[in-house]
């Protein structure tokens, strides 16, 4: 017969091994949701580097490097507008590759413009020469090889930063020249207040000094990045009529940063001097 006092101390203990449980039970599940936790954080943290390092700006030598810590994604898909460009002109991209950086040929003090003859319309740039001489040349060498010549533009940023980004011969943003530039007039008088303002053109870059190739971007609206990206030249009026065509087609992702819903190719490039 189990006397009062023994019952007791058995539902004591009964009552004991039942909290212990409960909070091993509740300590396993603090543990899995952190560690559940902790992994999306990781997710989010790698995320944020990569977009970071592709930046706006992300040239292909990084291995798919663009733009942009400084997007936002946006809350909601948009929905796909119609295409407002043509269909390309016939031809194909050439497999060009060099070892190293051209040599020095433009005349520095003359005036040089470039002409992207794109499916969307005529884009005319009037270069900075004197400002960024080795961009400058380094355009003026792959011009005139056709290295431009039916490449994609393949990246649009409509949220954040806006930006179209062209130059990369694979269409994917890991493309490039085979060779690097350095960074040049990034003390532009252009560049306030960590802005690059509508109807410049700058260089890609992978994050790091002095990596430019032959990808670049066209700002089509007043965008907040830090003076990083090489500023080489300037859109006219005409020409930035025809980025705000592309930018209202939107982007293929719906988020703000993706291929761009218009089939935007550069049929021709022609960089001319005057």
């Amino acid at each position: 017969m189990v006397s009062q006092e023994q019952r007791r101390r058995q539902l004591a203990r009964e009552k004991f091994l039942r909290q212990q449980q409960r909070r091993t039970s509740a300590r396993r599940k603090s543990r899995m949701r952190n560690s559940v936790i902790a992994s999306v954080l990781g997710v989010v943290v790698i995320g944020s580097v990569a977009l970071y390092t592709t930046g706006v700006m992300k040239n292909g030598d990084d291995k798919k490097t663009n733009a942009a810590a400084d997007v936002t994604p946006s809350a909601s898909p948009t929905k796909k507008a119609p295409d407002p460009c043509e269909k390309p002109a016939k031809g194909s991209v050439k497999k060009l590759s060099w070892k190293k950086e051209p040599a020095m040929t433009i005349d520095t003090s003359a005036k040089y413009t470039m002409k992207l003859a794109t499916t969307c319309g005529d884009i005319d740039i009037d270069l900075k020469a004197s400002a960024a001489p080795h961009t400058v040349n380094s355009f003026d060498f792959l011009a005139g090889k056709g290295f431009f010549d039916h490449t994609k533009c393949h990246r649009l940023v409509t949220n954040g930063i806006y930006v179209l980004q062209c130059g990369d011969p694979t269409g994917t943003g890991s493309g490039g020249p085979g060779y690097t530039i350095p960074d040049e007039n990034l003390k532009d008088k252009s560049l306030k207040g960590n802005k690059y303002p509508a109807g410049t053109v700058a260089m890609a870059n992978t994050g790091q000094k002095h990596t430019g190739g032959s990808q670049f971007f066209l700002v089509y609206k007043d965008s907040p990045l830090p003076p990083s990206y090489t500023p080489f030249g300037t859109v006219g009026k005409a020409g930035l009529k025809v980025l705000d065509k592309i930018a209202a087609a939107g982007e293929n992702t719906g988020q703000g940063d993706g291929a761009p819903n218009a089939t935007v190719v550069i049929n021709k490039a022609t960089v001319t001097k005057s």
